[in-house]
């Protein structure tokens, strides 16, 4: 989970905190730790430089410079696929600072477009919870490649061979997807799509020839026919600077303001940030110094969304959108007393049965940058946890192939909590007629099939609470309900799946969007 925040004499910083659930999974906690040896020995102007960790003991947390502006994938889903002159500058700048990084013997090995700031002052490389110098051993998953499908090299696939030339094939794919707005090998299941990285060319349809042609280069089978970040930047022949560049001047316009200059003081030290105030985190010592520092926190910048099965979004007060579109806050401890769901003054007379269209519905969820293209409607003190897991891409017993289980809890119990009425809808990306048949070509903008609304606060509120796709859903159509899509009944596309506070049948404001993505 990563803050916004402010040292003793009040220097912005990104403070990265490693969240509880995960703090004594040894695996996290030492890749949390090679990140800040990492960004602690690379001194660069495309990266944030670390200013201070504490790893010794929980709560972990590191903090580097605060470093403004959206990432590469979000301005790509935001604005489309940038020009072909910007593609090109941001290309040699991406290279320059590969080459940075790479004389530090040190390789990223999870570049990627969430992990590019554009920042005002040029891009920056973020996220080195992978990276590792050139003899080190590598550390992965049992099984597992490092990086990110879709921008991980053959080599490394096939034979966990990772080098500076992987790099390059991930700065390839990355440069596809800001030239084209699309997932370089596609999407899909991890499989399909690692299966197109080793054996099929990336996609660079409709990008201009000369830089198609680049990018098919950087994206070479053969880790030997890359060229080298060096030649890359002669490649792209820039005349000019990228932050004199228009287009990546409107991207990164208004980003450089700094926070709201009345923020609350600090509270006494608490266990972690809480979600109503500012906190400060208690103090403990890093591993290579004798001092100790406190760190004011003050609003979330982002937070870390995980695999499908277990994603967990919090928010803290007044909402904002941090740098990949989630807003974050840190979860309360078991002690503080039940903070009231936001209800806009309106309080709660009971739950409809199902909830109605009553406008276009623009939610939308992209697999490549596993968020949204909506912002959510409302920011909730709720401590929501939630779940979507596919049957096709792990079945089970409890999840077969064609199903989608979804659930959601909170991660703390808050007895005394008025009402807070939740539904979920799940939307095809094409729409469907009125006996609930998929259209042939047209963009989804209704409301999707709707769950029954239930309590958010009913019963043991820590225990997940599941539905099934699409047993338990349906369509509202002409006073009638009738059942769900079949997932397979629209494969090869995205799904989206929305948490919505409902106040009445046509009063309800989504709290969180996302979805999964159907072969």
């Amino acid at each position: 989970m990563v803050y916004l925040g402010r040292s003793p004499g009040g220097r912005l910083v990104a403070l990265k905190v490693i969240k509880d659930e995960i703090t004594d999974h040894p695996e996290a906690l030492a890749r949390f730790r090679r990140e800040a040896e990492t960004v602690r020995a690379v001194r660069s102007a495309y990266t944030a430089n670390l200013i201070d960790a504490s790893l010794a003991a929980p709560p972990y947390w590191l903090a580097t410079e605060y470093v403004s502006g959206p990432t590469l994938s979000r301005a790509v889903a935001d604005r489309g696929p940038l020009p072909a002159d910007t593609c090109r500058r941001l290309f040699a700048a991406l290279a320059e600072g590969l080459a940075s990084v790479h004389a530090y013997g040190v390789t990223h090995r999870d570049l990627k477009p969430q992990n590019v700031i554009l920042a005002p002052q040029g891009p920056q490389l973020i996220d080195f919870g992978i990276a590792r110098a050139a003899a080190d051993t590598a550390l992965t998953r049992t099984g597992a490649a490092p990086g990110t499908p879709g921008y991980t090299a053959p080599e490394v696939l096939v034979r966990n061979e990772v080098g500076d030339a992987a790099d390059v094939f991930a700065l390839g794919a990355t440069m596809a997807f800001a030239a084209t707005g699309r997932a370089p090998f596609g999407a899909g299941s991890v499989e399909g799509v690692s299966y197109r990285a080793v054996h099929e060319p990336i996609d660079v349809v409709g990008v201009e020839p000369g830089l198609a042609a680049l990018i098919s280069a950087c994206a070479a089978k053969d880790p030997a026919l890359r060229p080298t970040p060096a030649e890359v930047i002669v490649r792209c022949a820039v005349l000019s600077a990228l932050v004199e560049d228009p287009y990546y001047q409107a991207l990164t316009a208004g980003l450089t303001d700094p926070p709201p200059h009345d923020l609350p003081p600090a509270t006494p030290p608490h266990a972690l940030p809480t979600a109503t105030a500012p906190n400060q985190l208690p103090p403990s010592p890093a591993p290579t110094r004798s001092r100790r520092t406190t760190w004011l926190v003050t609003v979330a910048v982002a937070a870390a969304v995980g695999v499908v099965g277990a994603v967990v979004l919090r928010w803290g007060p007044g909402g904002g959108d941090g740098g990949d579109g989630e807003a974050a806050s840190g979860a309360p401890g078991p002690s503080r007393s039940a903070a009231p769901v936001r209800t806009g003054g309106k309080t709660p007379v009971g739950p409809p049965t199902y909830i109605e269209q009553t406008a276009p519905s623009l939610d939308g969820y992209s697999g490549l940058s596993d968020r949204c293209r909506q912002p959510v409607q409302e920011q909730t003190d709720a401590q929501l946890q939630y779940s979507v897991t596919t049957g096709d891409s792990s079945p089970t017993d409890d999840v077969p192939p064609g199903k989608v289980r979804i659930g959601y809890r909170l991660k703390y119990e808050e007895p005394g909590a008025p009402p807070y009425y939740l539904a979920i809808t799940v939307k095809p990306p094409h729409e469907v007629d009125a006996k609930g048949n998929p259209t042939s070509r047209t963009p989804n903008r209704q409301l999707g099939f709707v769950s029954r609304v239930s309590d958010l606060y009913a019963g043991a509120q820590t225990e997940w609470k599941y539905v099934m796709y699409p047993d338990d859903f349906g369509y509202r159509s002409q006073g009638e309900v009738l059942p769900a899509l079949p997932v397979d009944r629209d494969k090869s596309t995205e799904w989206t799946v929305v948490y919505q506070h409902v106040k009445g049948p046509t009063d309800y404001k989504s709290v969180v969007c996302g979805g999964f993505v159907v072969e």
